[in-house]
């Protein structure tokens, strides 16, 4: 993230559009994590990196958001500078299965011009989270469900400072917050229903109550209320 003059910017990757996952869809920096990534066992004295026995999954998402970044966009990102914003699980009947943490960290002050590998990554732009929303109501760049509701997250925010504050009242409150998703068509729209809402657990998205869901139309709308 990064403040503009326009308010806070997030820097929005385009990938190729030949690529078998979300080809030509617009990104935030990021990827798998690969087994360099995870903790060296020299660091600590478990194997694991984790006195409990259990892998560091977080120390190892860190080190590939940071290496993604640099990757990607060829942007060098301090570790301590991320905050975990949110983390997502796709439908059981995904072909593709992930778990997926989503960060937000700000741009550093020193930072080089963005450079993009122009191989998986085609173009990129600094953008409001507004303007990119109007561009995919446009239909000028396509957005996957997390991508869009990190989006319409962050329009809440102004500046940089405030969405990092924000981060940091989820970790110490222990609320960053689980999408796992369910999806179910509704006539000619497709329902992303999260935690909260009152059909996720019988599959009706004609039911009445609280609301937590993504509905994908010819327009998308993020709609959470109790």
């Amino acid at each position: 993230l990064r403040d503009g003059a326009a308010g806070l910017e997030v820097l929005m990757l385009h990938r190729d559009r030949d690529l078998s996952f979300a080809g030509g869809m617009w990104v935030f920096p990021g990827g798998r994590i690969d087994p360099a990534d995870h903790p060296d066992p020299t660091d600590h004295p478990d194997p694991s990196g984790r006195p409990d026995g259990t892998p560091d999954l977080e120390a190892a998402a860190r080190r590939a958001a940071v290496r993604e970044a640099a990757e990607e966009a060829g942007l060098s990102i301090d570790p301590g500078q991320l905050r975990r914003w949110s983390h997502w699980t796709p439908p059981p009947e995904s072909p593709k299965r992930f778990s997926t943490a989503f960060y937000v960290a700000p741009l550093p002050p020193d930072a080089a011009e963005v450079v993009i590998d122009d191989g998986e990554i085609r173009d990129h732009r600094w953008l409001t989270p507004a303007e990119v929303l109007e561009l995919r109501d446009a239909g000028e760049v396509g957005l996957g469900p997390p991508t869009f509701i990190t989006l319409s997250q962050l329009v809440d925010h102004a500046r940089v400072e405030q969405a990092l504050g924000h981060a940091d009242a989820l970790a110490a409150a222990g609320t960053v917050e689980h999408f796992a998703t369910r999806i179910v068509v509704d006539g000619d729209r497709i329902v992303a229903m999260y935690h909260g809402d009152s059909g996720y657990e019988t599959g009706d998205a004609t039911s009445h109550g609280a609301r937590h869901r993504l509905v994908m139309g010819p327009a998308w709308t993020y709609e959470r209320h109790p």
